[in-house]
């Protein structure tokens, strides 16, 4: 699902645009529960996206925040993370969530999220959503929507920023080591 990409040199992403096509999607998405799910963004990007979503689709349930700083395989050398810890305003047992994150790459954040999540419970289903998925998996997780498909050189990071306004871009660096 979403857009396919091409390996770039120099990416461009327009983080508005997509965030549109992920509301839209979510719309459709939200239509095909009986049972409203619940928003659940991995910290941070994944939760400023399930914030302005939860306004845009107009859903009263506050959205939860799930952190990976605790189940990381890397934890010894990342140490805990300064992007948020985890707050479940719901009882996750029995619910359906809607994982949402920014930018879904090896799939090392995503199980440690849903190791996170299930510390807490047992949840009816789980999806995941991404504003773009870059490739470059080390553990079989795909994601249910992405936005955009792009391929970067390991050598890059893609991460979403977000403006005083709450208006999304991206901003490409070079990983050092």
């Amino acid at each position: 699902m979403g857009r396919e990409g091409a390996a770039m040199t120099n990416l461009t992403l327009d983080a508005e645009a997509l965030y549109h096509e992920l509301l839209r999607s979510m719309q459709q998405l939200l239509a095909s529960y009986t049972q409203a799910p619940r928003l659940v963004g991995v910290a941070s990007g994944g939760v400023w996206l399930a914030e302005r979503l939860r306004g845009d689709l107009m859903l009263q349930e506050e959205a939860g925040t799930l952190s990976s700083a605790m189940h990381r395989d890397d934890f010894s050398r990342r140490g805990l993370s300064a992007s948020g810890q985890t707050v479940l305003p719901f009882d996750v047992n029995g619910a359906h969530l809607i994982v949402l994150d920014d930018v879904l790459y090896t799939g090392r954040t995503i199980r440690a999220v849903l190791n996170e999540l299930f510390d807490y419970g047992r949840p009816a289903s789980v999806r995941l959503v991404v504003l773009v998925d870059r490739g470059g998996r080390e553990l079989p997780i795909q994601p249910d929507f992405a936005a955009a498909r792009v391929a970067l050189p390991a050598s890059q990071s893609l991460a979403l920023a977000r403006d005083a306004e709450g208006h999304f871009s991206f901003q490409v660096q070079e990983v050092t080591t």
